[in-house]
């Protein structure tokens, strides 16, 4: 809630392009602060780092296990939301003349987001730009009705993530590479590009 807040500040409201830097700088902040409180403690900090970078090859059965349930609600909850997201696609006014409620549509997507995101990350680490890469690409391949675009994008985004993991365990062998640090490898230029694209003006 408060990186929307803070992506809807200026003009044009909350484009994707500022909920995507206010959400960048949040988590700077809230990282620097957690590593602030963490820091006399060697051994959590060690773990904490670990988990920053963000990976698969910490997790557990038994923590996938405890989160599948969590993971399984917020995606059906954005599913069922798949046809009110085309409607608000079409601006607030259309889609309350179309009979949509765009306040609790809003609000169910807001919830299954922020659900499916803690989710992930508590297993597997704030893994960087899939959620920013993959979207567009897929948009830009089959459209935007999201009730084919969704699916289609959680499909995408695991085999990126996995793709990525390979990756990192080949290229470094006998050591690996975090699928954090590939993923923003990857993504970083393709963020960049969005940001040329928007031409920053936007903001």
């Amino acid at each position: 809630m408060f990186v929307y807040a803070v992506g809807s500040m200026g003009r044009g409201g909350a484009t994707p392009l500022k909920l995507a830097l206010s959400g960048a700088a949040t988590a700077a902040a809230i990282t620097c602060l957690i590593s602030a409180l963490l820091l006399p403690r060697v051994d959590v900090m060690s773990k904490f780092q670990r988990w920053e970078v963000g990976g698969v090859g910490g997790a557990e059965w038994d923590r996938i296990a405890v989160l599948a349930p969590v993971l399984g609600v917020g995606a059906l909850i954005t599913f069922a939301c798949a046809r009110g997201m085309n409607s608000l696609a079409l601006g607030d006014d259309v889609a309350t003349g179309l009979g949509e409620n765009v306040a609790r549509t809003r609000l169910l997507t807001g919830v299954a987001a922020v659900i499916l995101a803690g989710a992930a990350t508590a297993i597997a680490g704030p893994i960087g730009f899939v959620g920013l890469l993959v979207p567009h690409a897929c948009r830009a391949l089959i459209g935007t009705d999201h009730r084919w675009l969704l699916p289609f994008t959680a499909l995408v985004g695991a085999s990126l993530l996995v793709l990525s993991d390979v990756v990192g365990r080949i290229v470094a062998r006998p050591e690996e590479v975090d699928v954090g640090v590939v993923t923003a490898i990857i993504g970083a230029p393709f963020f960049i590009w969005i940001v040329r694209r928007q031409k920053v003006r936007e903001l």
